[in-house]
């Protein structure tokens, strides 16, 4: 009998089996078992998203460096804009379009070393315009995730820890890794100075629905306020 899949989010995986779904290991994904389960109704897959966003450009942002986001743009992330079930849908795409693997180690999960595949989103910003357009989705290991959030790395304890990562996976001198993040943490401020209006264009292109991110006038007391958890939460 044909499976019928679901879209589970890891928040609410615990109830989906409760309620009787079923994990499918070689497809990573979670499934009813039985068509007439009610209560896996809600959790019904919607369509696959296009393994292409429409308009996304997979080279931008090649290979592992530091970008850190802008405190202006803080909470416009992707997962904080769309529904649960939507970001599973994408997770779900951009970890098997990348074959399972880190885009920039190569690494895959492994959860005896607490190594996850992670969703990053690569941003354009047209400081003419003051536009930060999403312009790709890449599939990045826990390691690599954290390296490119510097800034959050260093609140969290682990500056050094990412710091020998991006050497690691780089090859570069712990100088030229300096520079790197004088570079960024130069555009962080930078950016940082002013509002920027967010274009989510090539997830809504798909139909994904997107739930406006706090105003940039409330974006500057959620930042401190995300700042000040960050620092009191182990990583």
């Amino acid at each position: 009998m044909e499976r019928i899949w679901l879209d589970v989010p890891f928040e609410e995986k615990d109830q989906a089996k409760k309620a009787g779904a079923r994990w499918d290991a070689t497809a990573k994904r979670w499934y009813a078992p039985r068509a007439d389960n009610e209560d896996l109704r809600r959790w019904t897959s919607k369509p696959p998203l296009p393994e292409l966003l429409p308009g996304e450009d997979r080279t931008l942002g090649r290979g592992l460096f530091i970008d850190m986001v802008p405190s202006t743009c803080w909470f416009t992330n992707v997962r904080s804009c769309v529904a649960p079930r939507d970001w599973e849908r994408i997770r779900r795409m951009v970890t098997a379009r990348a074959g399972q693997r880190c885009e920039t180690c190569g690494a895959p999960e492994d959860r005896a070393r607490r190594r996850w595949l992670e969703v990053h989103e690569r941003w354009a910003y047209d400081d003419k315009s003051r536009v930060q357009k999403l312009g790709r989705l890449i599939c990045l290991c826990t390691d690599c995730h954290a390296t490119t959030h510097y800034g959050l790395a260093g609140i969290r304890g682990r500056a050094g820890e990412v710091r020998a990562h991006l050497q690691k996976v780089t090859g570069l001198s712990a100088a030229d890794v300096g520079i790197l993040i004088e570079v960024a943490t130069e555009d962080y401020y930078r950016r940082s100075s002013h509002a920027w209006e967010l274009d989510l264009s090539i997830l809504t292109d798909t139909g994904v629905e997107v739930t406006p991110p706090p105003s940039a006038q409330e974006r500057p007391s959620a930042a401190r306020e995300g700042l000040y958890r960050a620092s009191h939460k182990r990583w």
